[in-house]
């Protein structure tokens, strides 16, 4: 009716009547339509089942959950690795404090770590393969990956501490009294304060990725869900970085 209507008027006027030909025609076509319409929608729901699917996929692969109770508390053991590597700064005040009960507990857990061989590169080396594996929540991923790009960090101050030295008595100048406890202070207090930032909000199941510098390289290093291409291959970061440039020269 619409289609042989041309008056809009609701009804087909005797000037508005076709052939049988051309209204078999019509019909067709109209089939037609109607087919291929239904076959648009089949297919979109085909590629949205397929979306879908993926995404499924991806997220079994990586785990991008929010982080339960048990992710929350084994994401904040990898800065013990920091913390005791970052001990050597704190001698000043251990010292002073022997008879704190937390002195003391961190002299034993330190005893501990150094009773084991190679501990430090041990450490080292299992957080960075650990890091590794997809199937743990990101919380416990990036603070693995964290916690060893701060325990990096701890070598500068002492390269530094060591050049300061170096160059002093070069020039026969000698190093102000107390300049190396100071120093050594506020090396300890800093980590401190930045591991008490990184345990507080992993426990609040929040990434810790505000500490400078650090947090920024690690969340680079971090694989996400927009790595996997269309096929849910893995597609590293500056891997699809390099494709979308060669695509972008492509189109100019």
């Amino acid at each position: 009716m619409q289609a042989f209507d041309i008056s809009g008027d609701g009804a087909l006027q005797l000037d508005e009547f076709v052939t049988e030909s051309v209204f078999r025609s019509k019909l067709e076509a109209l089939v037609r339509e109607e087919k291929e319409v239904a076959a648009e929608k089949e297919t979109e729901a085909k590629l949205a089942a397929e979306a879908q699917a993926l995404a499924e996929a991806r997220l079994n692969f990586l785990n991008e959950k929010p982080p339960t109770t048990s992710d929350k508390l084994v994401s904040i053991i990898p800065y013990l690795f920091p913390l005791m590597d970052g001990l050597q700064y704190g001698r000043f005040i251990f010292t002073q404090e022997q008879s704190n009960p937390f002195v003391i507990a961190l002299a034993v857990l330190y005893a501990l770590y150094r009773s084991i061989p190679f501990s430090g590169f041990a450490a080292f080396l299992a957080l960075n393969f650990l890091s590794n594996n997809p199937k743990l929540n990101r919380l416990v991923r990036f603070n693995m990956q964290q916690a060893i790009f701060v325990d990096i960090a701890l070598f500068f101050p002492g390269l530094l501490s060591g050049l300061y030295g170096l160059i002093l008595k070069g020039i026969g100048v000698e190093t102000a009294p107390g300049f190396t406890e100071i120093f050594s202070d506020a090396i300890f207090a800093t980590l401190l304060l930045s591991l008490a930032y990184c345990t507080a909000s992993s426990l609040f199941g929040v990434e810790p990725d505000k500490l400078p510098l650090i947090s920024e390289s690690v969340t680079k290093r971090m694989p996400t869900i927009d790595m996997f291409d269309e096929e849910g291959r893995f597609v590293p970061r500056e891997f699809r970085d390099e494709e979308e440039e060669n695509k972008d020269d492509k189109k100019n």
